[in-house]
């Protein structure tokens, strides 16, 4: 392994908790979490829960599944999306990784045919990371009625510490195993992706946000001076310019660029459709005075007569006119001109504003203006109040710490939040996956509200902090995950077993203070008797179906003398 990707791993463990575990599965962790945020770039995820190598893993190392811009860890969460959405998008990505500084054909082979017995009959051995993946997949086949954008995608990852030379023959290979895949009809479209060390180092500088872009804007005007506004500008770029600002090497649009965006890309509906149509006709030209264009917010940008240079930048408007751009990029010519706002501040008043009133404009969903509410920011301070042993942080808007230089396993997403509050506060470990809509609705009715306390919402982050660090560690079994919320339940009645108090109660905030401090001295060792009250409960039975359950729920409860709501 050369020394750069050896210091990046060195980075990515250090960040992730991950010093501990052997380095062919940290790198085979690494990997998958490159890969996958390749394609996803939502929420905070935690990178050891994709990965799947070990005996019986058909020889695929990691897998991510995509579902209408949500990691999918279970099944329950399908038919959530399909009530939600009314349609299913899937990518599908399985990973092999390997530290070897070369690609082989024969574990191309094995990758290849893996994948293809993932889709199949099932032949080879499967061990219970790769089964519980096969079951959302299968759930996600059974409901092919609601593929209205099309049948899933599947790209294949093969990562090394090489350089990928296009050997004829490992290309044959790889092109005979996509083409298996195709030829199954599952699939909208197969790529095997090869990575070698070159391409590591660009995906992991990604996942940091740290993208630069170097362009020409000689069309273009200065906004005059605005409070919190480094600069401005209004203007038009080149289409083919555009796109070389939102996409990669390998001409793949850069998905993180867009996550400020309350839509994703929703395909061709009769807006964008009409988009394309004009592209297609002969008033190109006349594109500028037809679209809305797009809204660019960048922490740096310098100007040196014409040409300038951007960097840890976000597109907060334009999604749909990008992709379509993207999708069309052979019809483009120097005629098709794009309307540019170009802002540069590093003041998150200013962001926000502008990201507010572009989501007026559109569908908003509520989590993303909750980020913006006065609460949530406290929140996130109190979070960094802490000393550094105990400091976490609330990542309130997606993606506000990939460029700074803290550990990410402390970092906590706002979907883990409302789970872990819903079930250590409100006793309903039962909907943080099945129903999680019932619980997210709570937000801002009986949690989150301005006036709660906020030691409560810091115990439940930093409880699900050190669950999740005995996990990734491998210091209990897996096979207690589908159980983490019920966990989380029983190690806060251990720690405090009386009737629950009002979340915007001085009580609550004097026994949450008591809590913390057993958390910090003596987390593990809660954690697992937490453990060992569900299983008693739950009478040995950690399958999903069974533990997932309200009846569970109120076994704990009665466990510790308290009725269901108690």
């Amino acid at each position: 392994m050369d020394k750069i990707t050896q210091g990046l791993l060195a980075e990515f463990a250090e960040q992730f908790d991950l010093t501990s575990i052997e380095e062919s599965e940290r790198f085979e962790t690494f990997a998958t979490f490159l890969t996958t945020r390749k394609h996803y770039s939502e929420a905070p995820f935690d990178p050891p829960d994709l990965v799947v190598g070990k005996g019986g893993d058909t020889g695929i190392d990691g897998i991510a599944i995509i579902v209408n811009n949500s990691l999918i860890s279970d099944v329950d969460s399908i038919e959530d999306l399909v009530e939600l959405n009314g349609y299913l998008e899937t990518t599908f990505i399985f990973v092999q990784a390997e530290r070897s500084e070369g690609f082989d054909g024969g574990k191309i082979g094995t990758f290849g045919a893996g994948v293809q017995d993932f889709f199949g009959k099932g032949k080879l051995e499967r061990n219970d990371d790769i089964k519980r993946a096969v079951e959302i997949m299968e759930a996600i086949y059974k409901r092919s009625g609601k593929f209205s954008k099309g049948n899933p995608l599947c790209y294949m990852y093969y990562v090394t510490t090489g350089k990928w030379q296009a050997d004829k023959n490992l290309v044959a290979r790889a092109s005979a195993e996509v083409e298996e895949l195709k030829a199954t009809g599952l699939f909208k479209d197969v790529e095997f992706v090869p990575i070698g060390a070159d391409q590591i180092q660009k995906l992991y500088n990604q996942t940091k946000n740290s993208i630069t872009r170097e362009f020409d804007f000689p069309q273009r005007t200065v906004v005059p001076e605005i409070a919190g506004v480094k600069e401005a500008y209004l203007g038009l770029l080149p289409a083919t310019t555009f796109l070389s600002l939102v996409r990669d090497d390998e001409g793949d649009i850069i998905k993180s660029l867009f996550y400020e965006n309350v839509r994703d890309w929703e395909g061709y509906n009769a807006i964008n459709a009409e988009i394309r149509e004009t592209l297609k006709s002969e008033a190109r030209g006349r594109f500028p005075l037809m679209n809305n264009g797009v809204t660019i917010i960048a922490k740096t940008l310098f100007a040196t007569g014409n040409k300038f240079t951007m960097g840890d930048f976000q597109i907060v408007n334009g999604c749909q006119t990008s992709h379509v751009l993207h999708d069309n990029w052979d019809l483009l010519t120097d005629e098709v001109r794009i309307p540019v706002r170009i802002i540069s501040t590093k003041d998150e008043a200013v962001t926000e504003s502008v990201i507010t009133a572009t989501n007026r404009q559109t569908e908003v969903k509520p989590d993303q203006f909750f980020a913006l509410k006065d609460f949530a920011k406290r929140l996130e301070e109190y979070f960094k109040r802490f000393d550094a042993d105990h400091r976490l942080y609330y990542e309130r808007r997606t993606h506000q710490y990939d460029s700074e230089e803290i550990l990410k396993s402390r970092i906590v997403g706002h979907q883990t939040l409302v789970r872990a509050v819903g079930a250590m506060f409100l006793n309903e470990p039962h909907r943080t996956t099945r129903n999680y809509k019932l619980l997210a609705e709570k937000v801002g009715k009986d949690i989150f509200r301005d006036g709660d306390r906020m030691e409560p919402y810091y115990v439940a982050a930093y409880a699900a902090y050190r669950l999740t660090r005995l996990f990734s560690a491998k210091k209990i079994s897996s096979k207690f995950v589908p159980g983490r919320y019920h966990i989380l339940l029983a190690a806060r009645l251990i720690m405090d077993g009386e009737a629950q108090s009002l979340m915007n109660s001085a009580d609550m905030g004097r026994r949450c203070e008591k809590i913390m401090k057993k958390l910090w001295d003596d987390a593990d060792e809660i954690l697992n008797q937490a453990i060992a009250v569900v299983d008693k409960v739950a009478e040995g039975n950690w399958d999903r179906d069974h533990i997932r359950t309200q009846p569970i729920t109120d076994k704990i409860l009665a466990h510790f003398g308290l009725r269901a709501g108690g």
